[in-house]
């Protein structure tokens, strides 16, 4: 049976050109980048090269990039990091109530350590208030997070606006860009973003290895003892092959970037139209013009969106649902809540993201076999 892969918003495939760019590090260029002999060298060359194309990518110098195992733990030293070098200043934080958990429980260790953290609310579409966002400033506020892009719904927040007002008031501002990467052009300076996480596996790259942006002067202390790698900000060996696979997918895929993306609305844009147009009584859920161009997240009436999911998976389909198991049951996601939908309307949600390789084709079989499932059901 043919695989048909709607998740990219969990993962993508590694592309045949970034992992052809990581094999000889896996092999003949095996050095340690810490090593002083040639191979150690060629190692660390490699790493210097892929902090280049990271860089270059999101506006950013070479040397503001931080290496790092994923998305979650460049929230965690960005958020923890900060906090801890400027708690002297201040002990709050703002950040809004759909945030990814990487990012959500790093603010709630912080409380625990006695920092003071404000959850903004969103609306129906997802949005933060700025005018919540601006009341919510305190003299002991030093720092912004709120994501760029939402990995449930999909919503592209208004990310310069955000940094403009943490600009004028002396706030450093974290944004979440794990699932913007590729998706959205970014340019750090000219959103006054201060600091930036992404993960490489959500680009078509590797698991296991993600970066940090921190802007220049903006302090932030380590959150892992060891030796001193990345500038003594990040310890541990080096992960030269996955690194290498960073710098390459991300390259590759703003080098695509006009391709790629147009693909991806067309096939968005007509999976919902479709959805819309043969299955009564559905919502879409996120804005209709800012959000990611890959992703559809879609209500169900009267349905589980985690049987669907198993009766999609017999065919062959892979997606992902709008609510997650915890202990045991299914409880509604944090995301679909704070936008204001019933907890049965948000565990019958269905999140499909698209991909570079998907066609046509592949999403008429998934609209078909939706419409199949819900009328028997």
């Amino acid at each position: 049976m043919k695989i048909r892969y709607f998740d990219h918003a969990a993962t993508t495939p590694v592309d045949e050109k970034v992992l052809k760019a990581m094999l000889p590090y896996f092999t003949c260029e095996y050095g340690n980048a810490s090593s002083l002999y040639t191979i150690g060298r060629q190692s660390k060359k490699a790493i210097d090269e892929a902090r280049k194309k990271v860089a270059s990518a999101i506006g950013a110098r070479q040397h503001e990039i931080y290496f790092t195992s994923c998305g979650s733990e460049s929230d965690n030293l960005a958020i923890k990091g900060v906090a801890y070098s400027y708690k002297e200043k201040g002990k709050h934080i703002i950040t809004s109530k759909i945030e990814h958990p990487a990012v959500l429980n790093s603010c709630k260790t912080l409380e625990r350590q006695g920092f003071e953290v404000t959850y903004l609310d969103v609306d129906e579409k997802g949005f933060v208030s700025i005018e919540q966002l601006i009341n919510s400033i305190k003299s002991t506020t030093i720092l912004i997070s709120i994501m760029f892009a939402n990995n449930e719904i999909g919503t592209i927040q208004p990310i310069e606006k955000i940094g403009n007002i943490a600009k004028q008031k002396g706030i450093l501002f974290h944004t979440d860009s794990v699932q913007a990467i590729g998706n959205v052009k970014i340019d750090v300076n000219r959103l006054h973003i201060d600091l930036l996480s992404m993960s490489a596996h959500k680009f078509y790259g590797p698991k296991g290895v993600g970066a940090l942006y921190v802007k220049e002067g903006v302090e932030f202390e380590k959150i892992q003892d060891g030796g001193h790698q990345e500038r003594d900000k990040r310890a541990g060996t080096e992960n030269v092959a996955e690194i290498v696979g960073l710098g390459e997918a991300i390259a590759e895929i703003y080098q695509n970037y006009e391709k790629y993306n147009r693909k991806l609305i067309e096939l968005r844009d007509y999976y919902i139209s479709e959805v819309q147009k043969r299955i009564p009584n559905t919502k879409l859920n996120g804005d209709t013009k800012e959000r990611l161009p890959g992703n559809a997240n879609i209500s169900f009436p009267k349905i589980n969106a985690q049987e669907l999911l198993l009766e999609l998976d017999e065919k062959g389909i892979c997606a992902s649902a709008g609510s997650a198991c915890s202990s045991g049951e299914a409880s509604p996601s944090h995301v679909l809540t704070a936008i204001g939908l019933s907890p049965d309307i948000a565990r019958g949600s269905l999140r499909v993201t698209f991909g570079k390789d998907n066609t046509k084709e592949d999403v008429d079989y998934l609209i078909n076999s939706l419409e199949e499932i819900i009328q028997q059901n």
